[in-house]
């Protein structure tokens, strides 16, 4: 099972670093498999620990894929030397265990749980949240998927979108729709 999650790193000069990613929950901890190259291995690289974020916010992951928005406020970690999602529902705190760097594109950071909270309580389930981070995920795969897989995709999403959203899901998904917009424009000249 992966959890889509937001990662918060700090690099080496204390530079805040968000990124949404899928996690897969282990025993003690989270399996974390960053691209490469990223800013967020980077981080993990040089400074062993961050956090997992939980949010609720569709924004925070559209506002990274889109980079619309990375400034997404934090605050400092507890019990490592990192920082975590100040609007976030829960987070842990994570070091890192073990690293099997493999051959491909994606090492595997395995990270062991040394401290979790909840920060705010759960407001409920909410379709257009989940309708803006499926979105999110087709952004960041423009340059592999058919545009017509998008559109159909996009499509079928836009019936939660217009029954759910609240502002912050409409801006969210404004941010993407225009992310595919702006994808297409440049393919076309």
């Amino acid at each position: 099972m992966i959890r889509e999650t937001i990662v918060t790193t700090l690099s080496p000069e204390g530079r805040p670093h968000v990124a949404p990613m899928g996690a897969t929950p282990i025993d003690g901890g989270w399996l974390l498999q960053p691209f490469r190259p990223s800013t967020t291995l980077e981080n993990f690289l040089a400074t062993r620990c961050g956090c997992v974020n939980f949010t609720d916010d569709a924004r925070v992951f559209a506002g990274c894929v889109t980079k619309r928005r990375q400034d997404w406020p934090t605050e400092p970690a507890l019990a490592v030397p990192s920082v975590r999602l100040a609007g976030a529902l829960a987070h842990d705190e994570v070091e890192v265990e073990r690293i099997d760097d493999g051959e491909g594109q994606r090492p595997k950071l395995y990270c062991r749980t040394v401290h979790a909270a909840n920060d705010r309580a759960f407001g409920g389930l909410n379709r257009a949240v989940a309708a803006v981070l499926e979105g999110a995920v087709l952004v960041s795969r423009l340059d592999m998927l058919p545009a017509d897989k998008i559109d159909a995709e996009f499509g079928y999403l836009q019936i939660a979108i217009d029954k759910t959203a609240g502002p912050e899901e409409r801006e969210a998904w404004g941010w993407l729709s225009d992310a595919v917009a702006a994808h297409r424009a440049k393919a076309a000249s």
